[in-house]
C-alpha cells in the first residue's frame, strides 16, 4: 500500500485530511515542517502532502529542504487556501506535482492523489526500463559501464569481465527458451556473489560486467568464481537433466583498481585480456592482468619476430600417443577439421567411445574413466585427437584416415582395453562418423 505524508499545522485541517486519505492509503502525520523532515527519514512515504504556509518551515522551505538532503524529485502536493496564481506559479516552479485549494472534497482529492502516484509510478518504470536490461534484470551496457566508471575513479576494488562459457551451444543444441532461462538464472547467480554496494551488469548476449568494491585480495574472487562456475552448472542440470554434457561455466577477466589505473577505458582493456587468456587456457576460471605469464607480455611487445612467436605458440613437453585436450579446446578443432573438408576434401573420422559399468562394479568411475583415457591416447598416432565428453563418454578424431584403416584403430583400442583391470567391470562400445 502506498504511503502519504500529510503535514498541516492546524489540527482539524489534519484529522480531515487524514480521515479521507486513509481510506485508500497508509498515512503518516506531521504538524510542522521540522517534524516532517524527521518522520520522512522514518516512515519514506510515496509522496507528501502539505499546507503551503505554516508557522516556522513553510511548504516550499520544506520541500527544498527534502529534496537538498535526499538528492531526489520527492513528489509534492500542495493543499493551500490562498486563490493567487502566483502562489501556484511558484510551487510549480519549485517541482511541486499539484495544488489544491481549500476547503475540497474528498473524492477530489482521492482522484488528484491517485493521478501523482500513477504518474510517478509511470516516469519510475521509464527510468528503469531505461537503466535495467529487460531479460535479467542487471543494469544494462549503458548504465552498467558508466556506474563502473565513476567507480574506477575514486574507489578502490576489482573490475571483472565476464562471459558465460559455451552459451551459445545452448540454444543451438535446446533452443532459445532453454537460453533465456540460463541467462536468467546465470543473472541470479551473479547478483548472488555481489554486494548491495557493487555493480553487476549485462553487456550483451553472454557478456556481463562487475565492480567489486573494497575487494584487495584474489582469493575473494577466486571464491566467487568457484561458486558461479558451480551453480550454472546445477542449474544447467535442472533444466536440461542430469546428463547434460554442455561445459557451462564462467570465464572472468579482472583488473585491481586504482592499482592499474583509473580510467575505465584502460582498465576495460586490461580486464579484457585477462579473460583472452583464461579462454584460452580452460576457460572456467578467473584471472587477474598483473598475472599474466611473461610470455604472453612478451607476445604483446613484440612486432615481427617469428622466432618468439613460434616459441610461444609451441608445444612444450610433447608427449607419446594422442593430443588430449580439453572439450572446448577439441572442439576448435572440430572445426577448424570441417572447414579443410570443405575446402580440400580432406577425410577425418570421428568415434564417440562410452563405457557402461556392469553390476556391482568395485572400481570407482572416476578411476575407470583414467583408467581407459591411458589406454585411448597410448593406442592412437600423436596426430589423434582426445577429449571426454562427459564421465564415461570419450570423443576421438582422427585425421587423414581410410575406412579400412579406421576399423583397424578400433579393433586395436577393443583389445587394448580388455587387458586392463577396469575392463571385467565396465563394458565398452563405440560409434563412428566421418567430420561433415
Amino acid at each position: 500500500m502506498k504511503k502519504i505524508m500529510i503535514v498541516d499545522d492546524e489540527k482539524i485541517s489534519l484529522m480531515m485530511t487524514n480521515h479521507i486519505l486513509s481510506s485508500a492509503y497508509s498515512t503518516v502525520c506531521a504538524s510542522s515542517g521540522e517534524e516532517a523532515i524527521q518522520l520522512f527519514k522514518k516512515e519514506k512515504p510515496d509522496m507528501v502532502l502539505s499546507d503551503l504556509r505554516m508557522p516556522g518551515m513553510s511548504g516550499y522551505e520544506l520541500q527544498q529542504s527534502l529534496q537538498k538532503e535526499y538528492n531526489e524529485q520527492i513528489p509534492f502536493m500542495f493543499m493551500t487556501a490562498d486563490t493567487n496564481e502566483e502562489t501556484e506559479s511558484k510551487g510549480f516552479e519549485n517541482g511541486a506535482m499539484d495544488f489544491i485549494h481549500k476547503p475540497f472534497r474528498a473524492d477530489i482529492l482521492l482522484k488528484r492523489v491517485g493521478n501523482i502516484l500513477q504518474t510517478v509510478e509511470k516516469i519510475q518504470g521509464l527510468k528503469q526500463a531505461a537503466v535495467m536490461d529487460p531479460m535479467t534484470g542487471l543494469l544494462n551496457k549503458f548504465s552498467s559501464e558508466g556506474e563502473i566508471a565513476e567507480l574506477c575513479k575514486s574507489a578502490q576494488g576489482v573490475l571483472m569481465m565476464i562471459d558465460l562459457d559455451s552459451f551459445k551451444l545452448v540454444n543451438d543444441m535446446y533452443g532459445h527458451d532453454m537460453g533465456d532461462k540460463i541467462l536468467i538464472r546465470f543473472a541470479e547467480i551473479l547478483k548472488a556473489v555481489v554486494r548491495p554496494i557493487d555493480v553487476v551488469g549485462r553487456l550483451g548476449g553472454d557478456e556481463f560486467i562487475a565492480f567489486c568494491q573494497n575487494v584487495k585480495e584474489d582469493i575473494v574472487i577466486e571464491k566467487k568464481s568457484r561458486f558461479i562456475n558451480k551453480y550454472i552448472i546445477d542449474a544447467a542440470k535442472e533444466f536440461m537433466g542430469e546428463d547434460m554434457t554442455i561445459p557451462l561455466g564462467a570465464s572472468i577477466g579482472c583488473v585491481f583498481v586504482p592499482n592499474e589505473g583509473t580510467n575505465f577505458a584502460s582498465l576495460h582493456k586490461k580486464a579484457d585480456k585477462a579473460l583472452y587468456t583464461v579462454k584460452q587456457n580452460g576457460k572456467h576460471g578467473y584471472m587477474f592482468y598483473t598475472d599474466l605469464s611473461e610470455d604472453i607480455q612478451k607476445e604483446e611487445s613484440q612486432s615481427g619476430d617469428l622466432r618468439n612467436a613460434i616459441k610461444i605458440l609451441s608445444e612444450r613437453n610433447k608427449n607419446k600417443g594422442a593430443f588430449l585436450l580439453s572439450f572446448e579446446h577439441f572442439r576448435s578443432m572440430y572445426q577448424f577439421y570441417s572447414r579443410l573438408k570443405a575446402n580440400y576434401n580432406n577425410e577425418a573420422a570421428i568415434l564417440l567411445f562410452m563405457l557402461k559399468e556392469k553390476e556391482h562394479a568395485a572400481v570407482p568411475i572416476e578411476d575407470a574413466a583414467d583408467e581407459f583415457m591411458e589406454v585411448l591416447c597410448s593406442s592412437l598416432r600423436q596426430s589423434d585427437l582426445v577429449t571426454k565428453n562427459n564421465a564415461l563418454q570419450f570423443i576421438v578424431m582422427l585425421p587423414e584416415i581410410s575406412n579400412s584403416d579406421i576399423n583397424t584403430v578400433t579393433e586395436r583400442i577393443m583389445q587394448n582395453w580388455k587387458s586392463a583391470d577396469s575392463s571385467a567391470m565396465f563394458s565398452l562400445s563405440f560409434e563412428q562418423g566421418m567430420i561433415e
